[in-house]
């Protein structure tokens, strides 16, 4: 039986307590073991039996702050360990966190100094190798996890995901049943409505943009590719070589239609009076206890936001309100995935590859997060949408590996990248009237055009 169902009952438990107090490696063979080191593979590793002696102090670094609280409504860190280390007793996992992650995992990295297990931030593919090891080739891998290609170069694997997330909107089901709601929005003009219902009828917030926080704000580029057009291959192959990609398609889809729904919310009112006061650590609570309407965020915070009060039930999680030719899609694919320092002691990286498997086959880390399957033998999740169709996007084109992130740079609009200030320049021009909406995305699409020429990307749609 999977360990899994162990850490359920923690993650009950925890739930009632917090209700009541509440270079690349060389000599890679094709299975991902590292010859010249004498590494087992990932895929070649049987948990409970190998290395259940083996000696290693490890480090990690990720994101997940909020699970190093006693506190936390589902498992935290302790529990994770403390189950681990009742089949690996003597393999020590330290673990630190951070609310700046996606910067400062950059710092570490090229500090030369870095943990021994760490969630990849954004870097190019061609340097993956350079601070990680593989885990294998993508054959292999992909018969071990979903999402394996997520960070994939030259046909290796460098990261495997901690869980996978589909992108639709959090939202408080009894708040929306108070403004008389009766159908989820799926179109953005319903959207709006909806946001309007609950200005008119209730005391919540109807949008809180969470444009304090920042990176919070990036979140809203995620919509723009599978969610906004149905299509997996346009994120990474179709948008990089497609002329004025912001343009208005006046069918309320592709990227244009996501960004203005933001817009119009400011514009007419319908999100937090003062929105540099916004506060993401205190969102959650105002979620749960009905101040608020919804919140555009990727699956991953509805446990966060049950866990924050007592009202988990009212918590639920909608499909983005794009719908493209009566079909309404959701794009499903990794959270930060587990990278392998390269520079590591044989030791260490033996140690960091049992945990990394026992994470995803064992521990029920991403079934617990509300997440969809990792390990690529399970099906089981907790979440699901009536009526969208799941994809994954598809990996660049061969030879195309790192364009996206050098249009991104030379944009500086950083699509899917971390560009959370664009975002909250849609927030300030729609709040100060002094920006219309179609003027920012000419604006865009003439940055993205300029990059384009000097990128040398050929415009084919």
């Amino acid at each position: 039986m999977k360990r899994k169902k162990v850490l359920a009952s923690l993650l009950a438990c925890s739930m009632l307590i917090a209700t009541a107090g509440c270079g690349s490696s060389a000599g890679n063979n094709g299975s991902g073991a590292t010859s010249d080191e004498g590494l087992k593979s990932y895929a070649d590793i049987v948990l409970g039996e190998d290395f259940t002696d083996l000696e290693a102090t490890i480090t990690m670094f990720n994101h997940r702050t909020d699970m190093d609280s006693d506190d936390y409504g589902g498992v935290n860190w302790k529990q994770y360990l403390a189950e681990f280390n009742k089949v690996y007793p003597n393999i020590t996992v330290q673990i630190t966190t951070d609310t700046n992650y996606a910067d400062d995992a950059l710092t570490h990295l090229q500090s030369g100094d870095y943990e021994t297990i760490m969630g990849i931030p954004a870097l190019d593919a061609s340097d993956l190798s350079t601070y990680f090891i593989s885990y294998g080739d993508i054959d292999t891998m992909s018969k071990e996890v979903n999402y394996a290609d997520t960070w994939m170069y030259q046909k290796q694997v460098y990261g495997v995901a901690s869980t996978a997330t589909t992108q639709g909107i959090v939202y408080n089901k009894k708040v929306f049943a108070d403004a008389g709601i009766t159908d989820l929005p799926q179109t953005p003009d319903d959207f709006i409505a909806a946001l309007q219902q609950i200005k008119d009828n209730t005391d919540a917030i109807p949008l809180y943009t969470n444009y304090a926080a920042g990176w919070t704000m990036g979140a809203w580029d995620a919509y723009s590719g599978i969610n906004a057009t149905g299509d997996n291959t346009y994120a990474n192959q179709k948008m990089l070589h497609t002329k004025d990609p912001f343009k208005d398609y006046g069918d309320g889809t592709h990227p244009y239609a996501v960004y203005k729904i933001l817009y119009d919310a400011v514009a007419n009112g319908l999100t937090e009076e003062d929105y540099t006061t916004t506060d993401w650590e205190g969102c959650k609570g105002m979620m749960n206890s009905g101040k608020i309407g919804c919140m555009v965020l990727g699956s991953w915070a509805v446990p966060q936001m049950k866990a924050a009060g007592e009202n988990a039930d009212d918590i639920g999680y909608m499909a983005f309100p794009i719908t493209v030719d009566g079909t309404q899609y959701a794009w499903a694919g990794a959270d930060y995935s587990y990278g392998i320092n390269v520079n590591a002691t044989t030791e260490e990286k033996q140690a960091a590859l049992v945990f990394v498997k026992w994470l995803t086959e064992e521990s029920g880390f991403s079934y617990n997060e509300d997440g969809l399957p990792v390990d690529a033998s399970s099906t089981e999740t907790k979440l699901s949408f009536d009526g969208v169709e799941f994809l994954s996007n598809e990996p660049s084109l061969e030879g195309e590996e790192d364009l996206l992130n050098e249009l991104n740079a030379e944009s500086e609009l950083n699509i899917n990248n971390g560009g959370d200030r664009k975002i909250q320049e849609i927030i300030e021009h729609a709040s100060n009237g002094d920006m219309s909406f179609d003027e920012i995305m000419a604006s865009w699409n003439e940055a993205w055009s300029d990059a384009q020429d000097s990128c040398g990307a050929e415009i084919q749609y």
